[in-house]
C-alpha cells in the first residue's frame, strides 16, 4: 500500500518568503552504459546465446590413408533475463493544491526519470564491477574476467592479469590479448579498442598514455602505447566503477557484453478518486549481460 507524499513533507514550500530551493537540480554524466553493451531488443521473458566450436588444426594425410575427420559442437549457453526496474510515488490533492513555487508533480517525475537512469548505470556497470567474482559467472560457469576460462575441446584461456594499472602492466595484458585462441585452440585476431578506469586511475592513465615520449624516464624514448595507436575508442572513466584499482580493456571479439531491452521505460499517472490523491510510477524491462568473455580484458589490481 502506498503512502502518499503529504504537506508535512513540504511546509516551507507552502509559506510564502522562500528565496531558493536547492537539492534536486544536480548535472548527471552522460550515459554511460552503452560505451560498455552492444544494444539489443527482445520480445521474450528471455535470451539465450549459445556457443560453438569450428575444427582444430587439419592433420597430414599419409599416402594411402584415409582423411581424418573432426566434429564441431555446441558450448555453453549464456542467458540473458530481464527484469522489471519500477518506482513510483504518491502526492495527497492537498500537497499539489497549496504548493506555492511549482508544480510538485513535474518536478517529481523529473527525479523518478533520474532514479531510473541511475539505477540502469548502476546495473549495468555492475557486469564490471562483480567481473572477478565467482559468485557472478556466465555460460562458462566462470566469472567474466578469469585465468581459467575452459575451451569446449579442452584447455583454459585467460583474459585477466593481476596487477595494477602501469605501463608493464598494459603491455602485458595486450600481449595476453594479441596470443588469444578460440575453442578448438587456433589464433584469433582481436583489437585493443576501450579502455575503461575508474576515476582514481585517470590521471595515471594521462601521464601514460597522453604524451608522445615515454613517461617516468630520462631517456629519449617513444611512448610506444601511444605511438602504436592501440585503443581504437581511447581511454573512457567509468564514474560507476567502484573499485578504484580495478581496470578493463574491451576487445574487439564479437558478442561480449550486451544489453537487451524488454520494454522501454515508460511512465504512468493515476488519481485514487477515494482520497484524491495522485500517484506516479515508472518502468522498464531490461538485462545486461555477456556472451563472449573475450571481449573483456582486466585486472582487479592487487
Amino acid at each position: 500500500m502506498s503512502v502518499p507524499m503529504n504537506r508535512s513533507l513540504f511546509p516551507r514550500s507552502l509559506s510564502p518568503g522562500l528565496h531558493a530551493r536547492f537539492g534536486l537540480d544536480y548535472k548527471d554524466y552522460p550515459e554511460e552504459w552503452p560505451m560498455y553493451f552492444e544494444k539489443n531488443t527482445s520480445d521474450r521473458a528471455f535470451e539465450e546465446e549459445l556457443t560453438l566450436s569450428g575444427f582444430g588444426y587439419a592433420p597430414v594425410k599419409r599416402e594411402g590413408a584415409p582423411i581424418e575427420y573432426d566434429s564441431a559442437r555446441e558450448g555453453w549457453v549464456a542467458r540473458y533475463v530481464h527484469d522489471n526496474i519500477s518506482l513510483a510515488y504518491a502526492l495527497t490533492e492537498e500537497a499539489l493544491d497549496d504548493n506555492l513555487y511549482d508544480s510538485l508533480s513535474k518536478r517529481y517525475s523529473r527525479l523518478l526519470a533520474r532514479s531510473l537512469k541511475h539505477t540502469k548505470e548502476v546495473r549495468g556497470a555492475s557486469v564490471l564491477n562483480n567481473a572477478f567474482n565467482s559468485a557472478y559467472t556466465g555460460g562458462d560457469g566462470k566469472p567474466l574476467i578469469a585465468t581459467d576460462h575452459p575451451l569446449i575441446h579442452g584447455g583454459t584461456y585467460s583474459n585477466r592479469i593481476d596487477a595494477d594499472f602501469s605501463e608493464a602492466a598494459l603491455e602485458q595484458i595486450i600481449i595476453q590479448l594479441h596470443s588469444a585462441v578460440d575453442d578448438r585452440g587456433l589464433r584469433i585476431v582481436m583489437k585493443e579498442d576501450t579502455l575503461f578506469i575508474p576515476p582514481a586511475t585517470m590521471f595515471v592513465a594521462e601521464r601514460l598514455l597522453g604524451n608522445e615520449m615515454r613517461a617516468g624516464t630520462s631517456d629519449n624514448d617513444i611512448n610506444a602505447l601511444k605511438s602504436l595507436g592501440l585503443f581504437t575508442n581511447g581511454v573512457k572513466v567509468g564514474h560507476y566503477l567502484t573499485d578504484p584499482d580495478a581496470w578493463f580493456l574491451k576487445t574487439s571479439a564479437e558478442d561480449g557484453l550486451k544489453y537487451f531491452q524488454r520494454k522501454a521505460l515508460r511512465t504512468r499517472t493515476k488519481e485514487d478518486w477515494e482520497t484524491g490523491s495522485l500517484h506516479f510510477g515508472a518502468s522498464e524491462r531490461y538485462s545486461f549481460g555477456f556472451t563472449n568473455p573475450r571481449a573483456i580484458y582486466g585486472s582487479p589490481g592487487v
